[in-house]
């Protein structure tokens, strides 16, 4: 089973009214957002879309209104992962039709070892025939996948993909060269997606796209068609606000530039906050320069 999921995905965020409820009229302008901006995948519940705080109910209303909206026209991928193994390969049983593949974190908190990592993925990928995209976070997960479980693991038909968010370019770039073929490796880290494709990886999984899908995927395109200048002047016309989008942790940033676009408010559940005054002023500004640009 090859990849199919290349270019730019885009982590969507989760709009939240005041009251903590799930904004699903602001869900449905986001998810068109993205279709006009020419991104080329949804990701639905991953980290960006504050799934910790989601009961397993409101996460599948998301992903009906996600799917209703989207209407067949971009490839849905939908976040299920945890570390409880069993647990994560039971839930594949409630996803419903329209979804196109799954993004499964590596467990955390228990640091399994790297063969820890290999049986889990080899249970959860039996559990399912939806194609799978790994997803290696030590940040989050307190584990790293080293490039050889990767590429064990890419040897399972319905493990497709990786998306690696470990900021170690020298692991990427050898599991990039180690790679099978038809096997994607998506970035995972927005700051690194253009030197990651110029190496050779497929596209990215984005938190910058929500609120810049239209200068984002133009940039992604960019690198992968080679066209090398383009990519690095918009890479770096982005890279500012990037910067700005994790300063005080995600998705605090991207939702503000979204509340700057009037699709949504910046609201997040607790434990998360809104950011600082200051981050929210430069943010708007920044945001004001790109879209000025783009125009």
């Amino acid at each position: 089973m090859n990849n199919i999921f290349k270019g730019s995905g885009v982590a969507l965020v989760t709009p939240f009214n005041s009251d903590d409820s799930i904004d699903f009229v602001a869900l449905r302008k986001l998810v068109r957002l993205q279709i006009d901006g020419g991104v080329d995948f949804l990701v639905v519940q991953g980290t960006t879309g504050e799934s910790p705080t989601l009961s397993d109910v409101e996460k599948l209303e998301v992903l009906k209104t996600v799917i209703e909206e989207n209407n067949n026209q971009l490839k849905i991928v939908y976040g299920v992962g945890g570390n409880n193994t069993k647990q994560v390969g039971e839930s594949f049983k409630s996803i419903p039709e329209g979804v196109d593949g799954i993004l499964s974190v590596s467990p955390y908190y228990n640091k399994p070892t790297q063969l820890g990592i290999i049986e889990h993925y080899k249970y959860i990928s039996s559990c399912t025939k939806l194609p799978i995209i790994m997803y290696n976070v030590p940040g989050r997960t307190s584990s790293n996948m080293l490039a050889e479980t990767t590429i064990e693991l890419a040897k399972i038909e319905n493990i497709v993909a990786m998306k690696e968010a470990s900021g170690n370019m020298e692991q990427i770039m050898e599991l990039i060269r180690l790679k099978p073929e038809g096997f994607g490796i998506l970035s995972g880290d927005d700051a690194l997606t253009m030197p990651l494709i110029a190496a050779g990886a497929d596209g990215v999984i984005s938190v910058v796209a929500n609120a810049l899908p239209e200068k984002f995927s133009s940039m992604v395109n960019a690198s992968i068609e080679e066209n090398l200048l383009k990519a690095r002047k918009e890479h770096y016309e982005l890279l500012p606000i990037t910067k700005m989008f994790f300063e005080e942790g995600n998705p605090g940033g991207v939702k503000v530039a979204l509340a700057k676009r009037g699709v949504l408010n910046s609201h997040m559940r607790l434990p998360l906050v809104q950011v600082s005054v200051n981050l929210k002023n430069r943010i708007e500004k920044e945001m004001e320069l790109l879209l000025e640009m783009n125009n």
